[in-house]
C-alpha cells in the first residue's frame, strides 16, 4: 500500500517547510508515504524549496492554472506512480498534517471511500459570524445535492481511495471540493467526516479576493453539478414554481370571469400564460438534461475503464521527469512487437509444415 500526500501550492515558499515538517513519514496500513508538491506557477521558488527539503515528486505549472487543475494534475501523477490513497492538504499550513493517519484510517479499514476533515468552522476565531453562517449553509446545500450529510463541504483536507479517484472527474476551473463531493454522493461512494482543529491563520486566501466572489463561484459550481447529476430535482422544482405562479392568476381570472367582471383582469390571464410557458420549458429542459445525463453516464463509465487500463498496474518508482514512464512504455511496446514477430514466425512455420504435408 502506498500513500501519496499532495500539496497544491501557489507562492508557498514561506509556509511549505512548516507543512512538510509535520507530515508523518510512516502511516499505519501503508508500506510507504510519498509527498507530492504541485507548484501552480509560483514566482517565489516554491518548487526549489520543496526539492531542497527532500521532496522527490514535484509537478510544476509554468503559469497559474487554478486549484482544480492542480488537484487533477496531482491525482494523475499520484495514480501513475502507484498511489492507493491520496491525501490532499494545503500549502499554507492551515490543516494539521499530523492527523493524516486518522484521516486515512476509515479508508484503510474499508469503511469509507472518501474522508473529509471537518474544520468545525463555528469555532474558528478569524471567521466572521456571516462567514460561519454561509459555510454552514453551503455545506447543507452541497449535502442535499450529494444526498449525504457533511458538516464541512469546503474543507480541502481530505483523503481519497484509488477506486474513488478512478470514478471522479473534475471539470470545474475554480475549486474541486464541492464538485467532487456532489459527484461522489451521486455515485454512491461512501463519504466520512473527521473533526479537526485548524492551525493558526498564516495568510489570506489566494483562491478568491472576497467572500462574495467565493460565494458566487461556489454557487455556480454547486448549480452546475446539481444539474449534471440531479436534473429531475432541479427542473421539477422550477416546474412547480412556474406552475403555481401560473395557477394563481389563472384562478383569479376565472373567479372574476364567473362573476362577470373579467374584462379588467386580462393581465392576470397574460401573466398566467407566460408562467405556463415557463413551466413547459422546464419540462422540455428536463427531458434534454435527462438524455444528456444518460450520455454522460456512458462516457464516464468508458473513462473509468480507460483510467483502469492507464493506471491499473502499479508502476515502479522512477525519475521525476517521467523518463521511467517513457522507458516503461518503450519496454511494453518492445514486448508487444516481439510478440507480433514471434506470432508471425510461428504462423509462417506452421504454413510451411502444412505445405510439406500437402506435397507428401
Amino acid at each position: 500500500m502506498k500513500l501519496f500526500v499532495q500539496i497544491p501550492c501557489l507562492d508557498e515558499a514561506g509556509t511549505l517547510p512548516l507543512v512538510l515538517a509535520t507530515i508523518p513519514r510512516e502511516v499505519e496500513g501503508f508500506d510507504s508515504v510519498e509527498v507530492l508538491v504541485i507548484d501552480d506557477g509560483s514566482t517565489d521558488g516554491t518548487a526549489e524549496v520543496a526539492r531542497r527539503l527532500g521532496v522527490r515528486h514535484v509537478v510544476r505549472h509554468t503559469s497559474t492554472r487554478g486549484l482544480a487543475r492542480s488537484f487533477r494534475d496531482g491525482v494523475d501523477y499520484a495514480l501513475a506512480h502507484g498511489a492507493d490513497v491520496v491525501v490532499n492538504t494545503d500549502g499554507d499550513n492551515q490543516y494539521p498534517s499530523e492527523r493524516i493517519g486518522d484521516l486515512v484510517a476509515p479508508i484503510v479499514a474499508g469503511e469509507a471511500d472518501i474522508v473529509v476533515a471537518d474544520r468545525q468552522t463555528a469555532t474558528i476565531e478569524h471567521f466572521s459570524p456571516f462567514k460561519k453562517r454561509m459555510q454552514r449553509f453551503g455545506s447543507r446545500v452541497v449535502s442535499a445535492a450529494a444526498g449525504t450529510s457533511l458538516p464541512d463541504a469546503a474543507s480541502g483536507f481530505r483523503a481519497y481511495s484509488r477506486a474513488a479517484l478512478l470514478r471522479l472527474n473534475v471539470v470545474t476551473q475554480f475549486s474541486y471540493t464541492m464538485e467532487t463531493i456532489i459527484q461522489a454522493g451521486n455515485k454512491r461512494l461512501r463519504i466520512a467526516s473527521l473533526p479537526i482543529t485548524t492551525n493558526p491563520k498564516t495568510r489570506e486566501s489566494r483562491l478568491f479576493s472576497n467572500i462574495w466572489q467565493h460565494m458566487s463561484r461556489s454557487g455556480r459550481a454547486i448549480v452546475r453539478s446539481a444539474i449534471m447529476f440531479r436534473p429531475h430535482l432541479v427542473f421539477l422544482t422550477l416546474f412547480a414554481v412556474f406552475f403555481v405562479a401560473a395557477a394563481v392568476p389563472a384562478v383569479r381570472f376565472l373567479v372574476f370571469l364567473a362573476q362577470g367582471d373579467a374584462g379588467g383582469h386580462v393581465q392576470s390571464l397574460v401573466f398566467a400564460g407566460a408562467m405556463l410557458v415557463g413551466a413547459l420549458l422546464c419540462l422540455a429542459l428536463l427531458v434534454i438534461a435527462d438524455l444528456l445525463r444518460t450520455n454522460r453516464t456512458l462516457m464516464e463509465e468508458t473513462l473509468e475503464r480507460v483510467k483502469e487500463l492507464q493506471y491499473g498496474p502499479r508502476p515502479c518508482d522512477g525519475a521525476d521527469d517521467g523518463s521511467h514512464d517513457a522507458a516503461q512504455d518503450g519496454a511494453a511496446a518492445a514486448v508487444a512487437r516481439d510478440a507480433v514477430r514471434d506470432g508471425a514466425r510461428h504462423d509462417a512455420q506452421h504454413d510451411a509444415r502444412d505445405d510439406e504435408d500437402a506435397h507428401a
